[in-house]
């Protein structure tokens, strides 16, 4: 589960568009301008090719009946089926689905896996529903996204608070409408019901890849560097794990309710059980507390954004003091503050490669689903490792190439991979 939504201050707000999906159209253009694409092409890859907007009424335990507002979007299916994540957040809106569908069409074509890009969303707070509000929602949910989903149309998986019983649910609709055992709907499913293993820690196990790679481009060890990370989800506390185990310090992380630093480093293990227990990461002993959005002005040679959109921006971007920005999140740093970072220096590898880990070995799921022959983790993590490790050289190469920051290198390499696919197949009829 990703982390909950972190508001960064932003001083100057009428200084950028914060968008999602405008933020998006800007990184595309930013990109396609470098692309030489026929005019034409170029509109087809900047629109979704199907968004969908749902009333979805359920019935509470107390038997009233309430209407959720839901979205389904897919940006585009020409290099294979669609693919991304279902969000359940009080303020998701359609752009935000929008810009997070066009982002996993980049983001599968940077890592060279076939798929499209989706995301799908409802507006609510799960934390108020009950578990039986919860699966009725969800499972009516699936019922009306049921005629555009399937394992050879559209994939989806979880995304902030939402999970591997999430999925199962899904996939049991899916299975009992279509009369048979579909596991191939969905990934992230519990591994007994045809999910993968490695594909909880896959999205931090992905951007440490990054980072490492990221770390010897910059003269950087790895096990003497220090690291902060905003977001203590999924993504944010599994990233804390894994960096710690290859040595780097932890010195600071936050959630939705506080932010705690020791430049001593953190107990990453005792760190997660603390927020298990208390929900938080507040209080953990030893540790001093700062609010959520200091994390980010943390002098640190690593930062890793693990929340949710517009958290690095023009407001707050000359606090970074980090080498590397590693985007655990998707959309966390706005096209201005980009800019800057990429002009005082800072290596930032961008969402589309950073938080490919989770697509990618949901694309290894979905491959052994379909198969029926399963993978040890050993082997699924060692197939991770070649992806991000190639994903990474051929997006530096690309960026070395164009003289463009690493989000722009990213960009031009899976707009052009998705505009050859769209090429060859043509426009029908």
């Amino acid at each position: 589960m990703a982390a909950a939504r972190l508001a960064a201050p932003v001083k100057n707000e009428t200084e950028e568009d914060l968008n999602p999906f405008r933020i998006a159209m800007r990184q595309f253009d930013t990109a396609a301008d470098r692309c030489n694409l026929d005019p034409g092409l170029r509109e087809v890859l900047r629109r979704p090719r199907r968004a969908l907007s749902l009333s979805l009424p359920v019935k509470m335990d107390d038997g009233s009946i309430r209407v959720f507002e839901g979205f389904r979007v897919q940006h585009n299916s020409a290099r294979g089926p669609c693919k991304g994540g279902i969000r359940y957040h009080p303020g998701v809106t359609f752009d935000e689905v929008k810009a997070l569908a066009s982002w996993m069409t980049w983001k599968c074509a940077t890592v060279n896996i076939p798929f499209g890009g989706a995301k799908g969303g409802i507006v609510c707070d799960p934390h108020s529903l009950s578990h039986g509000e919860l699966e009725r929602l969800t499972r009516r949910y699936a019922y009306e996204i049921m005629p555009i989903i399937g394992p050879d149309k559209d994939i989806p998986a979880p995304d902030v608070y939402t999970d591997s019983q999430t999925m199962a649910w899904i996939m049991d609709t899916y299975s009992m409408a279509q009369g048979s055992n579909a596991p191939g709907v969905v990934t992230g499913k519990p591994t007994f019901l045809g999910g993968s293993f490695g594909r909880s820690e896959a999205t931090a196990r992905g951007c440490l890849f990054c980072v490492r790679a990221a770390c010897a481009e910059m003269g950087l060890s790895l096990p003497r560097t220090t690291v902060a990370i905003q977001g203590f989800g999924n993504a944010g506390s599994i990233a804390a794990q894994l960096l710690a185990e290859q040595g780097a310090r932890i010195i600071a992380v936050s959630d939705s309710q506080g932010g705690i630093f020791n430049p001593a480093g953190l107990d990453t293990v005792k760190l997660l059980e603390h927020k298990q227990k208390n929900g938080t990461v507040n209080e953990f002993p030893g540790a001093k507390s700062i609010p959520s959005e200091a994390v980010l002005a943390i002098e640190c040679d690593i930062l890793i954004p693990a929340a949710l959109e517009n958290q690095i921006t023009l407001g707050n971007v000359d606090m970074v003091k980090a080498r590397i920005v590693a985007e655990a999140a998707n959309g966390p740093t706005t096209p201005g503050a980009d800019i800057t970072l990429h002009k005082k220096g800072v290596m930032v590898i961008p969402d589309v490669l950073a938080n490919a880990g989770g697509v990618t070995v949901s694309y290894f799921e979905w491959v052994q689903d379909l198969q029926e022959l399963f993978w040890d983790e050993e082997d699924v993590n060692r197939r991770l490792e070649r992806v991000m490790v190639k994903a990474f050289s051929d997006v530096l190469a690309n960026a070395k190439k164009h003289d463009a920051p690493m989000r722009t290198g990213a960009y031009i390499l899976a707009i052009e991979r998705v505009a050859k696919a769209l090429v060859v197949r043509g426009i029908w009829p």
